[in-house]
């Protein structure tokens, strides 16, 4: 059914549609630069993992070089290579640690929101618990408590880790009894390759062997 233009409904419709015409091309426009950001942005982490790459190799020549002139004979001509090669393997060293640090400040940031602690029947009203998260130098320590409702109190909740090229997320969880008595639920270690994910991602993870306490969380990588 046709709205005639001379109503007040059908005026807004030809004001909608003309908003909407204009607006398109803007949209179009933004997103386009975005785009064009983003090429950059991998152009850039592409060349510096190159170039990680080739210094990784020829530390890795340097290093077998040490290890053959360490099994030669001890002549000077021997101890003057060694030392040319250990100076070798410490200069790439130095590169690829200045390269990680580069690669790092390009690969965003980790946002993780604490979703509590699920143990079935594991955990009662009145457990108080810790949870430490460490990755590479960064730590997360936070404490909560189980509530008579099993709804669970977290003194912190949220936390942005900065990604790091070659470590792994340590969990620890205790169980907070009393002053001088706390038990260990378990730790983990976690590979972190999987969170670089253009959209957020709840995750359970299983804190013993058993899996019967998992900490759940929702990790967004910006």
């Amino acid at each position: 059914m046709w709205t005639p233009l001379g109503t007040s409904s059908g005026r807004e419709c030809v004001y909608t549609g003309l908003i909407g015409f204009l607006f398109v091309p803007q949209q179009v426009k933004a997103i386009e630069r975005f785009m064009r950001r983003l090429e950059f942005h991998l152009s850039k982490v592409e060349e510096l993992y190159d170039a990680y790459c080739i210094q990784r190799r020829v530390r890795d020549g340097a290093s077998k070089m040490v290890a053959a002139f360490h099994s030669a004979s001890g002549s000077r001509e021997a101890r003057e290579s060694l030392s040319e090669a250990n100076k070798g393997y410490r200069e790439c060293t130095e590169h690829m640690c200045s390269l990680e640090s580069d690669l790092e400040s390009q690969m965003g940031e980790f946002h993780i929101k604490m979703k509590g602690l699920a143990g079935f029947a594991r955990l009662c009203a009145g457990d108080q618990y810790e949870v430490l998260m460490r990755y590479g130098r960064q730590r997360w320590r936070m404490r909560g408590r189980v509530e008579v409702s099993s709804r669970q109190v977290w003194d912190s909740e949220d936390y942005i880790f900065l990604p790091l090229v070659t470590e792994l997320l340590s969990i620890k969880v205790t169980e907070l009894k009393s002053l001088a008595n706390h038990v260990v639920v378990g730790s983990v270690s976690c590979e972190m390759l999987d969170l670089f994910c253009p959209l957020p991602q709840t995750l359970a993870v299983d804190i013993n062997d058993l899996g019967t306490v998992k900490l759940n969380l929702e990790v967004t990588w910006r």
